[in-house]
């Protein structure tokens, strides 16, 4: 379940931009295999006066956190991977902003604390799973 969480000020995305981004990213996750409902992309627009870097107002800023817990990077390389394909992502959308602060980081969670519906998730690429992205819902297995 990719979860990303981008906080950012006005004026960074309109609501075409963040539906793209949203889509994007879905689009990324499905093409590894992931059901496309495994991924939530929550946009939360922070006034400049609540968005401070190093303890100063940021006028212009975006923090992005991305929880993964469906899947994980097995090593530093991989790790590296998909820092660059997030930061390729987003870049885009991004640099047209002057004087923008912009960052994310990434989180690994065990899956064995997440479910969906009240399911716990099916392993990654076993029947169950391609069932779940075939009918992208949540069911019993």
């Amino acid at each position: 379940m990719p979860l990303w969480t981008i906080h950012h000020t006005p004026g960074i995305f309109t609501d075409t931009e963040k539906h793209r981004l949203a889509a994007r990213i879905a689009d990324h996750y499905e093409q590894i295999g992931l059901p496309r409902f495994y991924v939530v992309t929550l946009f939360h627009q922070t006034r400049p006066e609540d968005f401070y870097v190093g303890g100063e107002p940021t006028p212009a800023g975006v923090r992005i956190t991305v929880d993964h817990i469906a899947r994980s990077n097995p090593d530093r390389e991989s790790r590296r991977r998909t820092a660059q394909w997030i930061k390729s992502m987003l870049q885009p959308h991004l640099e047209g902003h002057a004087a923008l602060h912009w960052e994310f980081h990434v989180d690994e969670t065990s899956e064995d604390l997440w479910m969906i519906n009240g399911i716990a998730p099916p392993p990654g690429g076993s029947d169950a799973e391609k069932r779940w992205a075939a009918s992208n819902s949540a069911s019993p297995y």
